[in-house]
């Protein structure tokens, strides 16, 4: 409850408070204007970064290894995408960061380092599903 309770009210409410005093520092349509560039700006490095990772993983295929540190980079470079997208400035600079290569490694490794933790202590729930499709007809 208390991520859940940070991510989805005190985090709007900072950015709301920001771009408020970001408005009155430099006028409605400067701020507006930000906000746009940087979405559009998040949106198209996003895109090429995230390019660029598909690429990989296709060679990585194509070369008979698991792609799972480039399948790792997609999902923080979506999630860099869903921030940019998100009008505000914390979430636009945290997004900026996911899309930096050398700040994705950092995550990369912490969140090995949180699941390996979540494995030898049991504290991780983890499913596989082995085979395609989905589930047969019920009757």
């Amino acid at each position: 409850m208390g991520r859940l309770l940070l991510l989805f009210i005190v985090v709007p409410i900072v950015e709301l408070i920001l771009l408020i005093q970001l408005g009155g520092l430099i006028g409605l349509w400067p701020t507006i204007g930000l906000i746009v560039v940087t979405g559009a700006a998040g949106a198209s490095l996003a895109r090429w970064q995230g390019l660029s990772v598909l690429r990989q993983i296709q060679l990585d295929m194509a070369s008979g290894k698991l792609p799972g540190g480039a399948l790792v980079d997609g999902v923080i470079i979506l999630m860099a995408a869903a921030l940019m997208v998100t009008p505000g400035l914390l979430t636009d600079i945290f997004g900026f960061l996911c899309l930096v290569p050398s700040v994705r490694g950092v995550m990369k490794r912490m969140l090995k380092r949180r699941l390996e933790r979540a494995i030898t202590d049991g504290s991780g729930s983890f499913f596989i599903r082995v085979g395609g499709g989905g589930p047969g007809p019920i009757g």
